[in-house]
């Protein structure tokens, strides 16, 4: 360890300490000023004083067990805990444009905090308690409005009802600027209140801020007791029309609750180190956490859509991803049904980059004197020389995203993860969206625009704030935390809990593999792995020129003590040479004239199209990239969408939350319909400890080998939904009239289930499109169908769509019965992904003997 570092640590360490000593907050006088190398965390302002913040200690404290040094430690607290102002988006925003709820006391409530893990996939926060338990401060839900008590709360409650609330990131203590930073000297960020922190939830990542419009008396009167909410997840009477799912005051406006609630990039991407697991699940210690490895088992989708019934539209396009999965395109709708799975951020210094790269993008610059045009060149008013420059370079950049669509840097690829979650929604990114019920071509949010990331820079000054302390996350990602965790160190670990001295080296790892796949097992696995998957899962320049015999998969680097080979080479592959689920390698968020247009280099919508993908993929899409196989052991099941394995299930106390009894994933492959439950595959319950994680590796890649094995999976609807379109009357009963007609979508369609991708997939504005031109300019609709489909196909489509427009006629809510006995147009001529099947695909290796497939278990299980 250098000195620099070994300074950094142990003034952390120190720091941690003090503020353990320093409860409750208190004013603290400034130390002195700090050695080369000490954390800013540490350091105070110029001139003043810190307050110190209670709930800062632990991650100050695992800065210290890590290693972090100053601007690494100042990253992880802003992944941990910065939400970038989508408190406002997660309350409001979220509900309002996009027409889905979330039902944070549901998700979040103190009195189910056991089954949270089980339930949601939540990783409670070690700081938080049950009002009323055993040395929490406070001694009834009342006090916390039924949510978990956290540190910081005594102020944070204070303020609900209220103004005034000084939001902890106000405190935080920002690393010293990089050298050579461009904007410098001068330290000139964006002030860190904009980070945004508030207190926990009692869930990690996720955080609360005191509403200033919530009302006391209205909520008890409501309620019946603040700790209750009750009458606000009530049934509005309004809206109980027969059929139709019931709505909350979730979705009225008039009831304020008590919190805002946001999310930081740590909802999803923190999660229970594999090398050091917790012994209860729902009760984690700190060591047991870490940032970067990403949730195989949160529920995020679920939680998106919380305070939604289920025989909604919106809970059965959203609720379907796989737990560890989510659907990053779901709010900026491309209308591609792909949830992917939550990226494990891991040994990132040796992720492979690809230099030459067509980069159109913003830049660091002194000054924007010879370009006046602010959409070109843009000066922050008030600063000295912080300006940024719109340029088109050659970059050397990585391919993040399951396509490697997030392609103009790592800084801005991180930047693009707070819009993801909501922050400046308002300012920036919502009104580029595609307004799902807006059908007129004509009109505004028919589609996608693109981003603009200069007016946001412009116009959200929490983007400023993130942007202006990305170098601080990036170097967070190259941290010590990011660390491989090998099967091997796992295993000592668990063997010091009984024994601290004790030793189990990668012999012994050998050996025991050996003894249960079969004697030189692990050294022929090498060979087939080197022969047989290299060329796409190593990053060794060997690999890459095909000289694969003396390929070390296990080499360090010198320098960085880290794993050599990265064991991917992040490079695209036809999603057909692949052969997986392939709506995921379809996502079109990053195509020229849509939303996030500005994080796609220009190389990458140059790349050609897969020829075999019937559906279009051009911009860039059909392609896969060849992800890293590092410490495969630990992040089973396995692909891009988790459906390479046993399925998962928390089985929770609360049945209302068995996600998985409710959505059973296994079919007849021929009819596309749910096996019976006798024939259903049990789920395999949640169990991150080291045995769980790795009984789980071996089911997972026999499923691998062995595709012909697989039983097929496919996400249905579990039931029917019905739409009501057009305007109500209410006579003060508990039903609506309705003075318009109803839209049912069946669950079955001729014996066959209707997939949840039907309806995500169906391309609806183009349909209704061509059913006005079927009437309006047919000769014009018969010559684009003819080249887009074939004389025969195009000729068919267009006859049944004129056919349509005249069984319409004075009967609108005959538009399900059209389609339901004419399938084929929204399963594949309006389908943006015709396929089914989620467990297909990768079949490489299925032909080896079964000798062979047991080895290559053995090796992976070492990388």
């Amino acid at each position: 360890m250098t000195t620099r570092k070994l300074l950094a640590v142990l003034s952390i360490a120190f720091a941690a300490l003090a503020y353990f000593a320093a409860r409750p907050l208190i004013a603290q006088s400034p130390p002195a000023a700090p050695a080369s190398g000490t954390p800013a965390a540490v350091a105070p302002p110029p001139g003043g004083t810190r307050v110190v913040h209670e709930q800062d200690a632990p991650y100050y404290e695992a800065c210290a067990r890590e290693g972090l040094d100053a601007s690494q430690c100042a990253g992880r607290l802003i992944w941990f805990k910065a939400t970038a102002g989508n408190d406002r988006f997660h309350t409001y925003v979220f509900q309002q444009r996009v027409g889905v709820l979330i039902d944070w006391f549901r998700v979040l409530r103190a009195d189910q905090r056991d089954d949270r893990f089980r339930a949601w996939g939540i990783i409670n926060d070690p700081a938080c308690c049950v009002p009323g338990s055993d040395n929490c401060p406070a001694k009834s839900l009342d006090e916390t409005y039924g949510m978990d008590w956290c540190p910081g709360d005594e102020e944070l409650l204070r303020h609900v009802g209220r103004d005034g609330y000084r939001d902890p990131a106000c405190d935080f203590a920002d690393a010293p600027l990089a050298e050579g930073e461009v904007h410098g000297p001068a330290d000139q960020r964006q002030s860190a209140c904009d980070l945004k922190f508030g207190t926990s939830t009692g869930a990690l990542g996720i955080r609360k801020f005191p509403n200033p419009r919530f009302d006391k008396a209205a909520w008890q009167k409501l309620n019946g007791g603040l700790g209750s909410w009750e009458g606000y997840n009530r049934p509005i009477a309004a809206a109980g029309g027969r059929g139709e799912a019931a709505r909350s005051h979730l979705q009225d406006g008039a009831i304020e609750p008590p919190f805002l609630i946001g999310t930081s990039c740590g909802s999803c991407h923190i999660a229970f180190d594999p090398l050091n697991p917790p012994a209860d699940p729902a009760n984690p210690k700190w060591e047991n956490i870490k940032g970067l490895i990403g949730n195989q088992y949160t529920r995020i989708s679920e939680i998106m859509v919380s305070g939604m019934a289920s025989n909604t539209l919106e809970w059965q396009m959203f609720a379907h991803a796989r737990p560890g999965t989510s659907d990053t395109s779901a709010i900026p709708t491309d209308q591609v049904n792909n949830p992917g799975t939550i990226n494990a951020l891991i040994n990132i210094p040796q992720r492979p980059v690809f230099a030459n790269e067509s980069v159109l993008k913003w830049r660091k610059v002194a000054s924007c004197e010879a370009e006046k045009d602010e959409t070109r060149c843009w000066c922050e008013p008030g600063r000295n020389g912080k300006c940024w420059k719109k340029s088109l370079q050659q970059d050397t950049v990585h391919h993040i995203l399951k396509g490697g669509e997030d392609s103009i840097g790592a800084l801005e690829a991180i930047q693009r993860v707070y819009f993801n979650i909501g922050s400046c929604s308002e300012q920036c990114w919502v009104n580029h969206l595609s307004d799902l019920r807006q059908v007129d071509p004509q009109q505004r949010g028919f589609g996608q625009t693109p981003f603009d990331i200069g007016q946001c820079r412009r116009d959200c000054p929490n983007f400023r704030a993130i942007e202006d302390r990305l170098g601080n996350i990036l170097d967070f990602f190259m941290s010590a935390e990011a660390a491989a965790t090998d099967l091997r160190a796992a295993r000592e670990n668990v063997l010091r809990v009984a024994s601290p001295a004790a030793r189990y080296t990668d012999q012994d790892l050998i050996a025991d593999l050996e003894r249960e796949f079969g004697k030189g097992a692990v050294a022929r696995g090498r060979e087939v792995f080197a022969n047989s998957c290299a060329r796409c899962h190593s990053s060794q320049p060997e690999a890459a020129a095909g000289q694969f015999a003396a390929l070390d998969f296990h080499k360090l680097d010198l320098k960085s003590g880290l794993r050599q080979d990265w064991l991917g080479n992040d490079k695209p592959t036809p999603a057909s040479e692949v052969g997986t689920f392939r709506c995921r390698a379809l996502h079109s968020n990053h195509m020229a004239g849509h939303v996030w247009q500005e994080y796609g280099s220009e190389t990458l919508r140059a790349q050609p199209p897969d020829p075999n993908v019937k559906e279009p993929g051009d911009g860039g899409r059909g392609h896969y990239r060849n992800i890293s196989l590092l410490n495969l052991w630990a992040h089973a099941p396995f692909l891009h969408n988790n459906a390479l394995g046993p399925e998962l299930c928390g089985k929770p106390a609360v049945a209302a939350n068995d996600f998985y009894a409710q959505r059973p994933r296994y079919v007849d492959g021929s009819l596309i319909k749910l096996l019976p439950p006798a024939q259903q595959p049990a789920c395999l319950a949640y169990d991150p400890s080291v045995e769980g994680r790795y009984q789980l590796f071996k089911l997972s890649m026999a499923d691998l080998l062995n595709p012909a094995q697989r039983i097929p999976k496919v996400t249905l609807l579990n039931e029917d939904v019905t739409l009501r379109i057009g305007p109500r009357l209410w006579d003060g009963t508990d039903k609506e009239t309705l003075l318009g007609f109803a839209l049912t979508i069946p669950s079955e369609i001729d014996g066959r289930g209707v997939t949840a991708g039907t309806l995500g997939n169906f391309q609806h504005k183009a349909f209704i499109a061509d059913l006005v031109r079927s009437k309006t300019a047919p000769k014009e609709l018969e010559a684009a169908l003819m080249q887009r489909l074939g004389q025969e196909t195009g000729a068919k489509v267009l006859g049944d769509l004129k056919a349509i427009t005249e069984e319409l006629v004075g009967k609108p809510n005959a538009l399900v019965e059209a389609l339901r006995t004419r399938p084929y147009l929204v399963k594949q001529v309006y389908s943006s992904c015709t396929a089914e099947i989620e467990n297909e695909g990768h079949r490489f290796g299925e032909d080896l003997p079964d000798s062979d497939k047991n080895a290559l278990t053995a090796f992976l299980a070492t990388l």
